[in-house]
């Protein structure tokens, strides 16, 4: 296990600079995801981690000591690759076993370990086949095996899951989830997919073009968003943005009206400085909308019957486009009004700027579902 330490860390292709100043602790013991959309730096920074790539300027540490200075093989990181990166004339005992013999270990020691990893990863019977003879899943489980017999301090993955199907994808996350529990190793993980984020990690740093936009817990990200960019990045589908100006404010928080004008949210946050009318924006995300006989009034272009859910594509008269995630199925028709209304402690209010308003309570208390012994206070 490890702590990795970043300081002011960054990267210049010639006179392009792709990453700005980092500075992130990795904690010992901990999952860290990086995530944002494609060309936002978190590849590059975990391949500057890895030694793949040099530091432009800023330190890499690990466990108190600097290690940006030294070769790949001498920094205790092992990574998993996107493309798996499987020697295809070797069979699986010996893609796992290169490496270790590479480093000059004892035969006994290099077969215990293999054994080990082979057992945690459930690819015994796997041992004696060749690349061309295992499917993308059990690829992978051979990758993330020859990364676990080095033993590293800390495990980097670099989006390992990106060429499975989806189904392979979910169970695939379940398993790597389950062996860092195993493990109980340091492991920072590479995906533009936000949901991988939010049902992975213990920690989750969000990137955007070079810079690190919020790091924190999923509930932190989800519930908190620091700025604009988190709330619009996590949360599928996205969170709905309106243009909104301040009508005042209460106890219970503020007043905006939104829709030109047409509908009012009460939203739970300081009124702080709100800046000029006009220049504040709502975000409510789609799974907090609620039909009712009042409220916001919205035209209904499409709707997504999933089963347990219906997506409702719908625009308001000022032209700005409304999503809701509603419970079960409702049968929305093209054309069709709806009303909908939002609990005043889910609306987020984001300043000209795109900085978040500070909320009056800490909201994540209000994301937690009930226990089923508890009464639910709407």
């Amino acid at each position: 296990m490890a702590r990795l330490e970043l300081k002011n860390l960054r990267k210049s292709f010639q006179s392009v600079e792709v990453i700005h100043g980092v500075d992130l602790v990795v904690n010992d013991g901990s999952f860290t995801v990086f995530v944002g959309p494609s060309g936002c730096g978190k590849s590059t920074l975990l391949r500057m981690l890895a030694g793949l790539e040099d530091v432009t300027s800023g330190e890499v540490l690990l466990d108190g000591k600097r290690c940006d200075h030294l070769i790949p093989a001498a920094r205790g990181m092992a990574m998993v690759f996107q493309s798996y990166a499987l020697y295809p004339h070797m069979s699986v005992h010996e893609n796992m076993r290169f490496g270790l013999v590479c480093q000059r270990l004892p035969k006994a020691e290099i077969e215990a370990r293999i054994a080990r990893a082979a057992c945690i990863l459930q690819i015994d019977h796997l041992l004696q086949r060749k690349p061309s003879q295992l499917s993308g899943g059990q690829s992978q489980r051979v990758a993330i095996g020859r990364a676990i017999v080095k033993e590293p301090k800390a495990f980097l993955f670099d989006e390992p899951l990106s060429n499975l199907d989806a189904e392979l994808r979910v169970k695939m996350r379940s398993e790597i989830v389950a062996l860092h529990r195993r493990l109980g190793s340091t492991m920072i993980y590479v995906t533009h997919d936000q949901v991988e984020a939010m049902t992975m990690a213990d920690t989750i740093v969000v990137l955007h073009e070079g810079i690190i936009e919020q790091v924190g817990s999923p509930i932190e990200l989800y519930a908190r968003p620091r700025n604009r960019f988190v709330a619009s990045f996590l949360g599928a589908p996205q969170m709905n943005m309106l243009a909104a100006s301040a009508q005042g404010a209460s106890p219970s928080g503020l007043r905006l009206a939104v829709d030109e004008g047409r509908g009012m949210i009460e939203a739970s946050v300081t009124s702080g400085q709100t800046g000029a009318p006009g220049a504040l924006t709502v975000g409510v995300r789609p799974e907090h909308l609620f039909p009712a006989e009042r409220g916001l009034r919205a035209k209904v272009e499409a709707s997504e019957i999933l089963g347990a859910e219906t997506i409702v594509h719908a625009s308001l008269e000022s032209g700005e486009k409304l999503v809701a995630s509603l419970r079960g199925i409702h049968r929305a028709a093209e054309g069709e009004l709806m009303a909908f209304t939002v609990d005043r402690r889910f609306v987020h209010v984001f300043d000209a700027n795109g900085r978040a308003l500070a909320p009056i309570r800490a909201w994540a208390e209000d994301y937690v579902a009930p226990r089923s012994s508890e009464r639910h206070i709407a």
